[in-house]
């Protein structure tokens, strides 16, 4: 007799991310799976087994929400649904508002309805900008000892405030329990960001240039799978042992590289390398920024320019307290 499978919940199921985890719970054969999205996919683009449900929802209706996890009655929640903006925009507070409905008001929707719904528990992803969005300021052995709250981002403010309200949820008891995976920038087959703004620096003729110290401070980032087989483990975590209730966890390849060497490695993949190098100093870099965010401010225009910064590297060691990446 097999094991009866055990119904999980994926918020953004049809993402970059949730779309990987999804795959990946499924690989296990141990669960069946309910994938919400403001946007599943028809008949004609998906790939459909008895095991995954998709249906349409928008983690802001909360009336929506509680109709779809009575009815799929999830053990456990995995809520990667949240908003960023891109490029110099995220410097920006404007559309803040919109960042903190869906990042915060949305996530404390999923949180109640899975509580209401009586999930045992609901795993978080979060970012790493709840420490390292603290602009001007470089980062280096961070562990997730370091305090958040001091995001000066509104991408940083809304996932330090979601992911507080997400931890404070788990019980005394344990018959709720929460933990939260602060994700590096997230790099693989799909990516729907990353990888296209740089593809986009080629035919701007952007790629010779190395500004600041983009060749030489270190960035971490993770491997989607990778990213994806942190929630598995976080998932399976939460409906046995529950040593992770209550936790952050920060989640990486555990390999920091310099953010010009990912650059050169993605032009490579499109047949692109710079034929000469023009470095430019931090310092001139940092006017150049300023004036394109001046630029922008009075034209409207987007620019793809700022003089913020920041870096970040977490703690030597175990990566994400024991995590090991696959690839």
């Amino acid at each position: 007799m097999s094991t009866p499978r055990i119904p999980i919940l994926v918020t953004g199921g049809c993402g970059f991310l949730g779309t990987e985890i999804v795959s990946a719970l499924l690989s296990t054969s141990r669960y069946d799976i309910t994938a919400i999205d403001i946007n599943p996919p028809s008949l004609g683009n998906a790939t459909f087994t008895q095991h995954v449900r998709y249906v349409r929802a928008n983690v802001l209706d909360r009336e929506a929400l509680d109709k779809v996890f009575s009815e799929a009655a999830p053990a456990l929640v995995v809520h990667t649904v949240g908003v960023y903006r891109l490029g110099a925009a995220r410097y920006s507070m404007k559309g803040k508002e919109a960042e903190f409905q869906v990042n915060v008001e949305g996530t404390r929707n999923v949180v109640e309805a899975a509580k209401t719904c009586g999930a045992r528990g609901l795993v978080y992803t979060s970012s790493v900008t709840v420490v390292l969005d603290e602009l001007g300021k470089d980062f280096r052995n961070v562990d997730e000892e370091w305090p958040t709250g001091q995001a000066t981002t509104s991408y940083g403010q809304s996932k330090a405030l979601a992911e507080s309200l997400v931890l404070s949820a788990t019980t005394s008891s344990h018959s709720f329990t929460t933990c939260s995976l602060r994700l590096s920038p997230i790099l693989g087959p799909h990516d729907p960001t990353v990888i296209p703004r740089l593809h986009a620096c080629i035919p701007t003729f952007q790629t010779p240039f190395d500004i600041g110290s983009s060749s030489t401070a270190l960035q971490d980032y993770i491997y989607v799978s990778n990213a994806a087989d942190a929630h598995v483990l976080a998932v399976s975590n939460l409906l046995g042992p529950q040593t992770a209730a209550g936790e952050a966890f920060f989640i990486t390849n555990g390999q920091p590289v310099p953010l010009r060497h990912i650059c050169l490695a993605v032009w490579r993949e499109f047949g692109h390398v710079p034929k000469f190098t023009v470095k430019l100093p931090e310092g001139l870099a940092w006017w150049m920024g300023l004036g394109a965010e001046g630029w922008a401010w009075l034209t409207g225009m987007e620019t793809g320019l700022s003089c913020e910064k920041s870096v970040g590297i977490p703690a030597e060691g175990e990566p994400g307290r024991g995590y090991q990446d696959q690839l």
